[in-house]
């Protein structure tokens, strides 16, 4: 688990390079059956992702191996997309849309999006704050953003 809680999370943000690939093993989504929220998780090692909802106890597991031109490989998705899932925190804002995979990416963000001051590490063009829209790091959405991101929160 990457720890990212802050107490100076409304005055200070310090970037963690974090990846969105670092989020990747636990999603949370939409059960296909109930509509309420599952849990998706994939082991790259074991090379299974399972789908399980403790709403309405439907659970399905599947391999994230496949084969292309008669290679086989080990495919590396965040764990909603073996089940083609909806993701669960999803909202609209304004003509885009703000989504995270679980409540750590929700909490990074969050504490990015709350911070006064920014400060940037030497990045390395991939990170998660890097291939952000734009709407993320406009001082004029902070409030809105954060409004939303509790909405999410309590979803």
């Amino acid at each position: 688990m990457i720890s990212i809680i802050n107490p100076n999370m409304k005055t200070r943000f310090r970037d963690q390079k974090l990846r969105i690939s670092e989020f990747y093993k636990k999603v949370f989504i939409q059960c296909p059956r109930c509509d309420l929220k599952a849990i998706s998780t994939v082991d790259y090692e074991t090379r299974n992702a399972r789908l399980l909802c403790e709403n309405c106890t439907y659970n399905k597991d599947c391999s994230t191996e496949t084969t292309f031109f008669g290679s086989t490989g080990n495919l590396i998705l965040p764990a909603h997309q073996y089940f083609y899932a909806n993701l669960w925190l999803l909202a609209p804002f304004k003509n885009d849309i703000v989504w995270a995979y679980n409540y750590d990416h929700l909490d990074y963000l969050e504490a990015y999006i709350g911070a006064k001051l920014r400060e940037k590490q030497d990045r390395e063009h991939y990170t998660l704050l890097e291939k952000l829209p734009l709407f993320y790091h406009d001082r004029k959405n902070r409030d809105s953003l954060l409004k939303l991101i509790s909405k999410l929160r309590l979803k």
